[in-house]
């Protein structure tokens, strides 16, 4: 309300100057409250598992791709390299015994369930976070075949996110969807853990049909989600390591 004392322009005038004195004066409490609420809406990585599937069967390749050699360097290491530092902890999903780059923040388990895919593997993490009575709320997943991969493209992803807008999320770079470089909420596990009983098996489906909220990015240059699915893939991805 303005105080009444002038008519016509000058009391418009008058109350003018009493609501910008009073902005004024809420202005520094305004910035503290957007401060907080850009907070409370960021996603707190602490309760995030970084979670690397490496349980299929590498078909195309013909033998294990976490464990073929890039450089000299173990095509999962590559991966765990650039993601280590931003988790508490790391869980590995294999069925099959496999060397890595050792860690105290790393654990190893098998699928739950054989021959579910990748949301067989991401059910798995869920469950051992339930099972061991940790407080993760999601978890992010990534493959073991993409060797260039890096730590800021993670930071870029987790900075984008809005965790309000979704329970689920994944990349999108130059037009290209990455269904295993996902954020997953907790929140998803008994609907996952429903459909995959009743038979649903793939990823992007599945996202589909439960709302995935996708984060865009672009890459110029090479293509850092260049993925290796056979031997003539990790041929070229020597000749990358070479240009």
């Amino acid at each position: 309300s303005c105080f009444l004392i002038y008519e016509g322009n000058s009391q418009e005038l008058y109350c003018s100057l009493y609501r910008r004195q009073f902005l004024k004066f809420l202005d520094p409490y305004i910035s503290l409250i957007k401060a907080l609420m850009f907070y409370i809406l960021q996603m707190d990585h602490s309760k995030i598992l970084g979670t690397v599937l490496a349980g299929g069967k590498s078909q195309r390749f013909g033998d294990d791709k976490s464990q073929v050699k890039l450089a000299n360097k173990l095509l999962i290491d590559y991966i765990l390299s650039e993601i280590i530092d931003e988790f508490k902890e790391l869980l590995i999903i294999s069925n099959n015994p496999i060397k890595f780059q050792k860690s105290e923040k790393i654990t190893v388990i098998k699928d739950f369930k054989k021959d579910l895919g990748p949301l067989g593997g991401v059910l798995t993490a869920m469950k051992w976070i339930k099972d061991n009575n940790k407080d993760y709320q999601w978890i992010s997943t990534f493959p073991t075949d993409t060797p260039f991969f890096k730590n800021k493209i993670l930071k870029d992803f987790f900075d984008k996110i809005k965790p309000q807008e979704s329970k689920l999320f994944f990349i999108k770079s130059n037009n290209l969807r990455h269904n295993i470089f996902g954020l997953w909420s907790l929140d998803l596990i008994d609907k996952l853990e429903e459909d995959l009983e009743k038979g649903d098996r793939k990823v992007e489906v599945w996202a589909n049909s439960v709302g995935v909220n996708i984060i865009n990015m672009e890459f110029s240059k090479n293509d850092p989600f260049f993925n290796i699915n056979t031997k003539d893939d990790l041929k070229k991805a020597k000749n990358f390591l070479n240009d």
